[in-house]
This record gives C-alpha cells, structure tokens and sequence, in this order.
C-alpha cells in the first residue's frame, strides 16, 4: 500500500466564533497485492479508533477510486486507490439508523447487498411461516430507497443459529449470476467454528455424501445416489483444554455440512441442538446459538467483474468463550 497526503483549508464552518478556517486533512493510498478492508486501510491513514472511521464512511469522508465509498468491510483491488478527507477534530459517529438493527450492511450498490446476519434470526421463512426473518428485514431496509421497491434475491442461507455473511442479488438476473458462481464452487467461503474436544490432526478434510430424512436431518451415507458430494476442509486455529477453534472452507455448500461433518467426526459444533447434542454442550458456552460464524465471503460482481471479499468480525460471544476458556 503507497500512501501520500496533502492539507488544504476549508470554508469557514458556521458555529466556530473565532471565524478561522478549520484545518483538513486528506490522505490517499494506493493498493497493492495484500489489500486489507478498506476499513483497515483508513485506520492505518487518519490513526483513528474505529468507530470514528467507520464514522467517517458513513459521512462521505471515503472515496475509492473518485467515487464516494460506504463500505468499510469491503476490499479493493491492486492498484485501487483509497482517500480520505477529514477534519481531526470531529468525532464522526457512524449512521446507525440506515438499516435496522439486526444486521449490518458490509457492502451495498445498485446490484447487490452483501449483509451480515446475527445468529438467532432465519434467513428466509420456513415451511411454518408466520416468524421474523432477515429477508423480510432486508426487503423493508430497500423499499425505502429511492429506486428499489421489490424484494431482495436469495442466493444462499445461513442456519438460523448461524450468524455471519450473506449476499442477495437486487434483480434476479444478478442473482441467478451470482448463484451460478455458488454452483461452480467458485466463492471463497470461509468460517469460524469452536468444536468439542481435541482434534486429531491439524488440518484435514471431510468427504461424504449428505442426504436428508424424513424428519429434515441431513446424515452422511455411503450408498451411491442417496445423497450429495459435501466436502469441507478445515485447519486447527487454537487448540484449548477441551474445544479446537477451526478455520473451515467449504468445496460445497451443503445444508448443515459443517454440522453434520464435525459431528459425524465426534467433535461437534458447541451449542448445537440437533447433531451429537450431548458432545455440543459446553459449560461455557451457555448461549442459545452456533459458535458458527461465516467470517468471509470472496466473489466476482457480476457486473464489474472485479473480485470482492469481504470479512466479518469475529463474535463477542467467541471472544468472551476464548478469554474464559484459555484461563
């Protein structure tokens, strides 16, 4: 990343009584082959907490390449450039009111929205109907922008008790392109998983072929046609007294792989209530969700072309879990 910076002055703001122009500053940098999130790279530019420099995408203070930027958890491209202008002495809070309050959006234009969801919440409604879910919060968020009047486009789902990274396409065209990325394995998709117990090896990976029963269990099985390839790959992060912190990368995005691979494996995700239920309970883990988390998500826009990743922050309630547990 090569940076430089430049100072001019702005007009006199209203309510300052000493009448002097109030000093800005503006930075730019231009990436290069390891591009952090963009919020990342303003923080490294103004040395601003974090809140304020999301403050500051909020209040137009970010350009990518010339163009207003809102996106702090997105990434840029090799040779992207990034600005910022600013004054030091404003405390720039970010807009908490431009979407409702459970999730948050990561990265947002004509085409597509890619938000991070909160455990507890569904993705889209099940066959029962009638409970709150994600598309119908996302759908209310974009009716009141001035052009997007129609429902977002699922392209693929997170479990209820999952929270993490999802993108919907605005049109079904760019859903359906986007949805042909998923098909071909072609997104990054990577996630954070506590599981119980110590696993073996320090990297592996699960094959299998899943199904799914009557009671909407998916299991593994060998009988040919029965079910569907699922492969996940994984790679131990931390290895705690009686829990393994893993990096997973899904080949293929099977319904409840993670789950059903870790547990056919007897090291079950904690807090899991429907695979190896007695393995899954931890005493420190007492929180009615998943410790499964899609931290990234990488794929091509279907437009521009451009390769885009983005990445979550990892829960509170995991940091809390590895603060306790390392004790």
């Amino acid at each position: 990343m090569r940076t430089g910076a430049a100072c001019f002055h702005s007009p006199r703001v209203a309510g300052r009584r000493r009448g002097r122009p109030v000093p800005k500053q503006s930075k730019r940098a231009v990436l290069d082959g390891a591009t952090p999130r963009l919020d990342l790279v303003v923080q490294a530019l103004t040395g601003a907490s974090r809140a304020i420099v999301r403050g500051m995408f909020d209040h137009g203070c970010v350009t990518l390449n010339g163009d207003p930027c809102s996106s702090p958890g997105g990434q840029g491209a090799r040779g992207d450039v990034v600005e910022v202008t600013w004054d030091p002495q404003q405390r720039y809070k970010a807009q908490h009111t431009r979407a409702p309050q459970r999730f948050g959006i990561t990265f947002e234009d004509q085409h597509l929205i890619v938000v991070e969801k909160p455990a507890g919440l569904l993705t889209v409604e099940t066959s029962r109907g009638g409970e709150e879910t994600l598309f119908g919060d996302l759908g209310r968020y974009l009716s009141r922008g001035p052009r997007i009047t129609r429902p977002p486009f699922v392209v693929h789902r997170l479990d209820r008790d999952t929270s993490g990274i999802l993108v919907f396409g605005k049109t079904r065209r760019i859903a359906d392109a986007l949805i042909e990325q998923f098909k071909a394995r072609k997104p990054e998709r990577e996630y954070v998983a506590i599981v119980a117990g110590q696993l073996p090896d320090d990297a592996g990976t699960f094959r299998s072929f899943l199904a799914t029963s009557k009671e909407l269990r998916e299991y593994s099985t060998t009988t040919p046609g029965e079910g569907k390839l699922a492969v996940t790959h994984y790679r131990v992060e931390t290895r705690l007294a009686d829990a393994t912190v893993v990096r997973v990368n899904l080949e293929t995005g099977r319904r409840n792989q993670i789950r059903v691979h870790f547990a056919d494996d007897r090291h079950p995700v904690l807090g899991d209530t429907r695979y190896a239920v007695e393995r899954a309970a931890h005493p420190l883990w007492p929180h009615k969700r998943l410790a499964l988390h899609a931290m990234t998500l990488g794929i091509v826009h279907p437009v521009t072309r451009r390769r885009l990743q983005f990445t979550s922050d990892l829960p509170d309630v995991f940091q809390a879990f590895l603060r306790s547990a390392a004790r």
